[in-house]
């Protein structure tokens, strides 16, 4: 398993060793683990949470990190050259690009590990982080049931990504035009919310707020989930947009917790795929 391109890449087992890595590392077990070796990252200046936990994640692990923006992915030259250079010279290459084609074509030509940051069709690094957070707060989470609301997307793709590989059960609610194809759609939010343990959102650019009004997670609403539901809307959340500021400010809300883990879960993304970079 030499790349994490998509998280349908992975077997249960592949994330049960991922998330038994992240466990370990607070003990000390992998300090050092990337003392000598460096890391190529491609993020652009709008990155926050991704980018800090994986640049303080390499350097707790006693590594070197390199940063470069996306656009230097779109030169002219052509990826299999780049990658003949970087072969050379680094040990890992972490990157997120719009285009997930860029990434598929960079795993193709690398020797080291290639680790998707973001794109334009998931986030499988945000995706483990989450579903580890779960594994430490819920007894059993292919026994939830998810929401995600929002339109379809990179991250609700990814929860779709998610859904699949680990087998938990996951609606979407969003108002028509918006449906991601191959999960159940309800159209009706104060429905589609009853009997849910975890609702999931996502932000929402000026040209859909309008058509996502009536679809805005409040503590009302949070309310007729099942008891001890979690509230995790994906960052940047905007208060009073795809979320309320009580629902937010409720206990339903997640979200900073479950980010936290960021940190660790990516640290055993790197350590996992270097162990394993013999091949896919």
């Amino acid at each position: 398993m030499k790349d994490l391109i998509r998280l349908s890449d992975y077997s249960i087992k592949d994330v049960k060793a991922i998330f038994q890595i992240a466990d370990e590392i607070p003990t000390g077990k992998y300090k050092d683990f990337l003392k000598g070796k460096t890391m190529m990252l491609f993020f652009p200046e709008s990155s926050i949470r991704t980018r800090v936990t994986f640049e303080k994640g390499i350097y707790l692990l006693g590594g070197q990190s390199i940063l470069f923006t996306p656009s230097a992915l779109d030169k002219k030259e052509e990826i299999e050259d780049v990658m003949g250079y970087l072969n050379q010279w680094v040990d890992g290459v972490i990157v997120r690009h719009e285009e997930i084609s860029k990434i598929d074509e960079m795993g193709v030509y690398a020797k080291m590990p290639v680790i998707n940051a973001m794109t334009d069709n998931n986030h499988p690094c945000e995706m483990l982080a989450d579903l580890y957070a779960l594994s430490k707060m819920r007894k059993d989470v292919k026994k939830d049931k998810f929401l995600f609301v929002g339109p379809k997307g990179n991250i609700g793709y990814a929860w779709k990504e998610a859904a699949e590989l680990m087998g938990f059960s996951l609606e979407q609610c969003c108002p028509k035009g918006y449906e991601i194809e191959g999960i159940k759609v309800n159209h009706n939010l104060d429905e589609a919310i009853l009997g849910k343990d975890i609702v999931c959102t996502d932000s929402l650019n000026s040209e859909k707020l309008e058509d996502f009004q009536n679809y805005q997670v409040t503590l009302h609403r949070m309310k007729k989930a099942n008891p001890g539901a979690c509230l995790n809307p994906c960052p940047p959340f905007f208060r009073g947009e795809e979320i309320s500021s009580d629902a937010v400010d409720s206990d339903y809300f997640v979200g900073y917790e479950f980010k936290k883990y960021l940190l660790e879960v990516q640290q055993a993304v790197i350590i996992y795929h270097i162990m394993n970079k013999g091949g896919n």
